[in-house]
């Protein structure tokens, strides 16, 4: 048993999906998590940034004793995993290959649709798991960039005029494409399940990359030996880069909980 925490970072509050699969799946882990809120979103930025970035992220939750790191951010994941896997020795996790292997699983036509970031899509990370996988599948790919300003806003619900005319927009391509699995290649696009549900249909799949991403962190230390007790009420601490009043009133959204009093800033620039 490992008693230390696992980190979690994303560019802002859409990694709070994963968590909330965590605390579901790992009830007995004490989890740190960063929303970088002050710079998000990072789809859009270059590489050379991301990677910046992601490295001021993880130098700011190593300043914590940890047993892992999730990247609970697709961008990241596609654009400076193997950084940041080769410059620090503890174990750490993205969102890619978790989704890439539900989503080889789910698929029966082999048709497989992915929407992310800009810089998500401009990386091919999904699309080099996925046909690794599955050499016969048929991808097709489709940047979202205005999907994560509309979650971090909290225009998620259905019959939000706005939010569903850009999903519309955005999915009409791959919904042509007879799609039957749909990679959330972005861990804020789970809280738009039910408007990109509505949209695609009932018959496609959804993969989120939030939970899956808890389901890899769960196997990963429980083959390692480093779950905690399940029995063990588990602490989480949470941090973001800019307003912690503003990030504590939203986070319900994300977390289906209250975390008021309980998030702290952090001047991310300085690590």
């Amino acid at each position: 048993m490992d008693t230390r925490p696992i980190g979690v970072f994303d560019s802002g509050m859409g990694g709070l999906t994963a968590v909330r699969q965590m605390i579901r799946l790992l009830p007995g882990e004490d989890i740190v998590y960063f929303g970088d809120t002050g710079r998000v979103p990072y789809g859009g930025r270059s590489a050379e940034t991301i990677v910046r970035y992601a490295r001021q992220d993880v130098a700011f939750l190593q300043s914590f004793d940890l047993k892992a790191i999730v990247i609970a951010c697709g961008t990241v994941s596609t654009t400076a995993m193997d950084v940041l896997k080769r410059e620090n020795a503890i174990p750490i996790l993205g969102v890619v290959q978790p989704a890439a292997n539900a989503a080889v699983k789910r698929t029966k036509t082999g048709k497989i649709g992915v929407i992310g970031t800009k810089a998500t899509i401009r990386s091919g990370a999904y699309e080099s798991a996925i046909l690794a996988l599955l050499p016969a599948a048929k991808l097709t790919t489709k940047a979202c960039p205005l999907l994560v300003p509309l979650v971090e806003d909290g225009r998620v619900r259905r019959g939000d005029p706005v939010t569903e005319r850009v999903v519309e927009e955005y999915l009409a391509p791959v919904k042509a494409q007879g799609v039957d699995t749909l990679v959330l290649g972005c861990t804020h696009y789970p809280l738009l399940r039910d408007v990109i549900s509505d949209y695609m249909g009932s018959a496609v799949s959804l993969v989120d990359t939030g939970e899956e991403a808890a389901r890899a962190s769960a196997a990963l230390l429980a083959e390692q030996g480093g779950l905690n007790d399940p029995a063990r009420a588990g602490e989480r601490r949470y941090y973001a880069s800019d307003s912690a009043e503003d990030f504590a009133a939203t986070a319900s959204l994300y977390l289906g909980s209250d975390i008021s009093n309980r998030v702290e800033r952090v001047a991310i620039e300085t690590y």
